[in-house]
C-alpha cells in the first residue's frame, strides 16, 4: 500500500498536520482511538464512517514510518563467526 496516496500534509488543512487524504481527519485522532483499544469496525461505525479500513491501516503504516529507526549497519567482530 502506498501510504502517501492516503495520507496528506497540507498547510491549508488541519494546520499542516498529517491527515487522511480527502478528509480533515488528523492521523493522530485515528491513532488515539486505536490506542484506546477501539477496533477498526468500531472506529468506522462510531467515529469516522466516511473512512475505510485501508485509510486506518495507512494511519498505522504512516506512524510506523515516522518512528522507524535508521538501519543499523552490522559490523563483523573479530573472532566471531558471522
Amino acid at each position: 500500500m502506498n501510504i502517501y496516496s492516503r495520507i496528506s500534509i497540507d498547510p491549508l488543512v488541519c494546520h499542516d498536520k498529517s491527515c487522511v487524504a480527502g478528509h480533515r481527519i488528523p492521523v493522530v485522532m485515528v491513532l488515539e482511538l486505536l490506542a484506546q483499544g477501539l477496533s477498526f469496525d468500531e472506529i468506522l461505525r462510531d467515529y469516522y464512517p466516511t473512512l475505510t479500513k485501508q485509510d486506518l491501516k495507512a494511519c498505522l503504516l504512516y506512524a510506523r514510518h515516522l518512528i522507524e529507526p535508521e538501519p543499523i549497519k552490522r559490523q563483523k567482530r573479530k573472532g566471531v563467526a558471522a
